[in-house]
């Protein structure tokens, strides 16, 4: 009876929660258009510092509050191959919020055709497009040339939300390759609440709360070679696996 009388208000939130996503987006458009003729670098690293302001301002006036776990103290100074866990629409906000260096996310192609946000997710990340063999490749070296350049990459392994029933769902090898190829360490951060701010279900389950940030320990590759890809992927994946489930994290239950 409680939830039924509470479910307006939720509805309320969630609808407030949008408005003012999209104004504090407006907001900083005209200046990630300026961004953007400084290039793929530069332009780059002040669009996503942008993006670190807009989720500031967004996550505070619908009361989320972020809070940060560290398993070990994390180098800002060092470039990772980060991995995170995929399930919730809220990940693509927590990215500004999770990572304060120069990163670049690698992002479905299809979130560039979204007016206004669209443009903002082009200038912040990389595009891929899975279903192209060739798009995946020239990714995957612009990833690299990234990476040369001391830039931190952040990848879902899981390539889309994981909507079973176990912690995570089945890694693309993606992240794992350029991880070896480019002798970068791995460092998982997990979204440990996620789900629970924003279901991937329904966008009027939306709720206000804790939303956790864990960082694990960082993974060598310096012992790994090709051959060893599925070693590696398997490692991480335990590892992230063990992890949510110790921090209780969030996903969907049988």
């Amino acid at each position: 009876m409680i939830k039924l009388l509470l479910k307006p208000l939720q509805w309320f939130y969630c609808i407030y929660a949008f408005i003012t996503f999209v104004l504090i987006m407006l907001l900083i458009f005209p200046f990630v258009i300026i961004a953007s003729f400084f290039g793929h670098i530069r332009g780059g690293n002040l669009v996503f510092q942008l993006c670190m302001l807009w989720a500031d301002l967004w996550f505070f006036v619908i009361f989320i509050w972020n809070k940060k776990l560290y398993e070990l103290p994390h180098d800002k100074s060092k470039a990772y191959i980060f991995v995170s866990n995929h399930i919730s629409y809220l990940d693509a906000a927590i990215l500004p919020k999770a990572f304060r260096q120069p990163v670049r996310a690698l992002g479905k192609v299809e979130m560039s055709k979204v007016p206004v946000f669209g443009f903002i997710y082009r200038n912040a990340i990389v595009t891929v497009d899975r279903s192209s063999a060739v798009n995946r490749a020239n990714s995957m070296r612009l990833m690299k040339s990234i990476i040369n350049k001391g830039i931190s990459v952040i990848v879902f392994p899981e390539g889309t939300f994981n909507m079973g029933t176990t912690p995570l769902k089945e890694f693309y090898d993606g992240a794992f390759r350029l991880a070896i190829e480019t002798q970068t360490p791995i460092k998982p951060v997990l979204f440990l609440d996620a789900y629970r701010r924003m279901p991937y279900e329904s966008l009027f389950r939306m709720t206000p709360g804790q939303n956790r940030l864990l960082y694990l320990d960082e993974i060598s590759v310096e012992e790994y070679d090709i051959n060893d890809l599925e070693k590696l992927r398997e490692n991480v994946y335990a590892i992230m696996e063990k992890k949510l489930v110790e921090y209780n994290a969030a996903w969907r239950k049988p």
